[in-house]
């Protein structure tokens, strides 16, 4: 079995209402547990990965890390130290494993995590870490100004991870930023997400030639996130 993509954990001040929100979202109650690090949390099984929120000490909600499953690592996470600080975890996946048999319930299978985005002022840390360390594949390392700078994606488990290097210059913060999710038909999702009171903007043409995507105004903590109708 590959390295994928086992949890991407969202930290947040207060869980209750948190978790409340991306209910509303997903359309499937969370979940509700704890971590074995005591951490209160609520899970969602989507197709590609587990969302994971977590109780946290933070301002404001955020992209907190990533957990990726390999076959010989243990049951419990496992944390991968890495130049940039960030909060990158491996696992066996046992634990998602039970969650996906024992919890069908909250398994959501409407939308799947697309793409995660990552800031980094090191790319070739990211590197390192991501393809030379933990065998995720590069897909792409390509220079677009118009985008922003230097763009890598790492992809596995039908999955990326969208490493964005800024080339306006200075210091910028190694952290997680926004999430994407795919869906096979974005305006049936916006409607029925309408349903629910999560506001998302009008649709327009992505990046990608013949995708459409919409950006999520309510319900998506204040952290940046996109829904994608890929190419057919």
């Amino acid at each position: 079995m590959a390295v994928t993509f086992d949890r991407i954990v969202i930290a947040v001040p207060e869980l209750g209402a948190a978790a409340e929100q991306y209910q509303q979202l997903f359309a499937t109650p969370p979940f509700m547990a704890e971590s074995p690090q005591g951490q209160p949390t609520a899970r969602w099984g989507l197709p590609n990965t587990v969302i994971e929120m977590v109780q946290g000490t933070v301002g404001q909600p955020c992209v907190q890390g990533m957990v990726l499953r390999l076959p010989e690592a243990g049951p419990l996470d496992q944390a991968m130290p890495n130049a940039m600080g960030l909060d990158v975890r491996i696992c066996g996946g046992h634990s998602t494993a039970n969650f996906r048999q024992l919890r069908a319930e909250a398994q959501y299978a409407g939308l799947s995590v697309d793409h995660v985005v990552l800031r980094t002022n090191d790319a070739q840390a990211c590197i390192k870490l991501f393809s030379d360390e933990l065998g995720v594949r590069l897909a792409l390392d390509k220079t677009v100004p118009e985008w922003g700078g230097r763009m890598l994606f790492f992809r596995t488990g039908k999955l990326t991870l969208e490493v964005i290097e800024s080339d306006k210059g200075g210091v910028s913060d190694n952290a997680f930023w926004g999430l994407a999710y795919q869906c096979a038909d974005l305006a049936t999702v916006i409607r029925d997400a309408g349903a629910r009171g999560v506001a998302v903007s009008s649709v327009r043409e992505g990046r990608k030639p013949g995708t459409l995507v919409a950006t999520l105004k309510s319900h998506g903590l204040g952290i940046p996130t996109l829904l994608i109708q890929p190419a057919t």
